[in-house]
């Protein structure tokens, strides 16, 4: 049964080329009530350029159930998705707007996610109690041949497009969550913005690995600093089940309370 839906958009992937769908980007985001929604297939680099939506901007669109799909947030696209009016800002203290939906629908722990099956949740927000890290590793420069093949027949017979880029690198954050006892979790991350920065980088030094370097710096150094209030987006990836990060949150500190007539301070992340 078709259903309208407004969703202010938290996540995008990077584009991944798909046996059936040719290329996806995984879409996901909350509706006004704070609960989440996964928009897939959505082939963004076809859509026409006025379709085109930015993060945390509402889009307007009708969805039906996802068949394919068992994972209670999944939702399949079946009209044009439609932006509404621009991004809410992170500047001049938006940040705030942002949360107000963001954190509406309450904030778990990965270990709490991990026990639980996809077939009764599959999305997320978490809060980060410690980043200790964020980790580069190589891995294959090409894709697999199945999806070579793939896309060799999408530029014949599709959009003339150029196939998407491979990253040759994994980025992972390794973390602790607020549950008691936490051993630590390492999970890899495949926020879009991440792989165009690693581009960009790569492109304006010509060095891999200070474009890795300047990823880190970004993600790790920038998004998870002391002065920062940490929380990963968090889906399973439906083949396995396994959890991975979708993309980082990563609003101002509130100053702890203190004392009448000391100075406000943060808590930093240990």
């Amino acid at each position: 049964m078709a259903e309208k839906l407004k969703i202010l958009v938290t996540v995008k992937t990077y584009p991944q080329p798909s046996r059936r769908y040719d290329e996806i980007v995984c879409t996901a985001g909350v509706r006004e009530d704070g609960t989440f929604v996964r928009l897939y297939p959505i082939q963004y680099r076809h859509m026409s350029y006025w379709q085109w939506y930015k993060k945390y901007q509402w889009i307007e669109l009708e969805v039906e159930r996802h068949r394919g799909d068992p994972r209670p947030e999944s939702f399949r696209p079946i009209s044009t998705i439609r932006p509404c009016g621009k991004p809410i800002s992170s500047q001049k203290g938006r940040w705030a707007e942002r949360k107000r939906y963001v954190l509406a629908g309450g904030v778990g722990t990965m270990c709490e996610l991990e026990k639980r099956p996809q077939s009764e949740v599959s999305l997320g927000i978490i809060k980060a109690h410690a980043v200790e890290d964020f980790l580069t590793k190589p891995t294959a420069r090409e894709w697999k041949p199945e999806w070579v093949d793939r896309m060799r027949q999408m530029k014949l017979f599709g959009p003339d497009l150029k196939p998407v880029e491979k990253i040759p690198f994994k980025f992972s954050y390794k973390f602790k969550c607020t549950t008691a006892g936490c051993r630590g979790h390492t999970k890899m991350t495949e926020d879009w913005e991440a792989g165009e920065l690693y581009r960009k980088m790569r492109d304006r030094y010509g060095d891999e690995k200070l474009a890795c370097e300047k990823v880190k710096e970004r993600f790790f150094g920038h998004m998870c600093a002391a002065d920062r209030d940490t929380y990963f987006f968090v889906g399973t990836v439906l083949e396995h089940g396994s959890w991975i990060v979708l993309g980082t949150f990563w609003p101002k500190r509130e100053p702890s309370p203190s004392r009448k007539g000391s100075r406000a301070r943060y808590r930093h992340i240990p």
